[in-house]
């Protein structure tokens, strides 16, 4: 309850002074959400900054989900809370419409420090932000795009913040598949202190705090596919599923660089007998459902999190915010 009084105030405070009027929203004080911020592990300006911190913490498997939710909900947040709807139909042809633009270099200089620092949990993130500085000193300046997707980079710095600090539990690196192949070992029974066994999509329950997977290149259909291949190289991508909204039909999910910022995903979904919400669409085909090993949070754990308790109350929201309060379930909207 204390924390909930402080990012209400907090809100009141940003808001009052025109900060509603801007799209993203600021991380909230330690008090209400005790995250220590990406940015915080790098030192510099863009073109020198330096990896200074790659320490991650260490909570109770029996706090992990929510806590992982929390995090990625208050990312979302400062990136502007940005939707990617899937639920929507696909045009002809196969492709939907895009509507996004790319990083504006006011933005690009706003976020620079925050993606650095996802990617200073990463055993490559030093040379890595050493490789992006040669950019940043480039003819195109902040303006630079980063020369590593940080989609995985993104992941590690959640599943490091939210608690996972051991590499047997989680394997934090540059790209999805060595957590991939880490939770399919884990379902050999290989690896027993992983925090996330894989299973197909559609045979285990979907639950706030668990992955989604999807491949690219191979485009893989199931974990028996990836079995075949593992320790080597493929195009995937996870997201954080942070809420099973069984009255509309979709999972949420929150990822990284995903048209090039943080956002969530409204991914849609149909009932199983048995089973829940089972992801579908016409997107790209997820093969993979990484499943916490961890007693299960609220299927609304995203409602819960100290960022939409205090977004809800915002007074004059953007659209931004107006589209990301209207996915919290009435009955879960914090009393302002």
């Amino acid at each position: 309850m204390k924390r909930l009084f402080s990012a209400l105030a907090f809100v009141a405070v940003t808001a009052s002074g025109g900060f509603a009027q801007q799209a993203s929203f600021d991380r909230l004080p330690s008090e209400a959400l005790d995250v220590v911020p990406p940015s915080s592990r790098v030192m510099g300006v863009p073109g020198r900054m330096t990896v200074e911190r790659s320490s991650c913490r260490s909570v109770p498997l029996g706090e992990v989900r929510q806590r992982i939710v929390d995090v990625a909900a208050q990312e979302w947040g400062f990136f502007g809370f940005s939707l990617v709807d899937q639920t929507q139909p696909v045009e002809q042809g196969g492709r939907r419409r895009r509507r996004w633009r790319r990083t504006s270099p006011e933005e690009a200089g706003r976020v620079a420090g925050s993606i650095a620092g996802y990617w200073s949990v990463t055993p490559e993130g030093g040379w890595i932000v050493d490789a992006q500085n040669d950019s940043w000193n480039g003819s195109n300046g902040i303006a630079s795009r980063w020369r590593y997707p940080w989609s995985a980079a993104f992941i590690s710095w959640v599943m490091c913040e939210g608690g996972l600090s051991d590499t047997d539990q989680f394997r934090r690196a540059v790209a999805h598949h060595s957590y991939i192949d880490q939770a399919i070992r884990a379902r050999n029974a290989e690896t027993p202190t992983a925090a996330f066994t894989a299973y197909d999509i559609g045979e285990a329950a979907v639950a706030p705090g668990d992955l989604l997977c999807s491949a690219r290149r191979p485009a893989y259909r199931s974990i028996a596919e990836r079995r075949r291949q593992l320790g080597e190289g493929a195009r995937t991508h996870c997201d954080v599923v942070v809420k099973v909204d069984v009255a509309h039909n979709r999972i949420l999910a929150i990822g990284g660089n995903v048209r090039g910022a943080v956002s969530l995903k409204l991914i849609p979904a149909t009932e199983e007998p048995g089973l829940g919400l089972r992801p579908g669409g016409s997107g790209r085909r997820l093969f993979a459902h990484l499943k916490l090993r961890a007693d299960a949070a609220s299927p609304d754990a995203l409602d819960l999190t100290p960022t939409m308790q205090a977004l809800t109350c915002a007074g004059s929201p953007p659209t931004a915010w107006r589209a990301a309060a209207s996915l919290v379930s009435a009955d879960r909207a914090a009393v302002c």
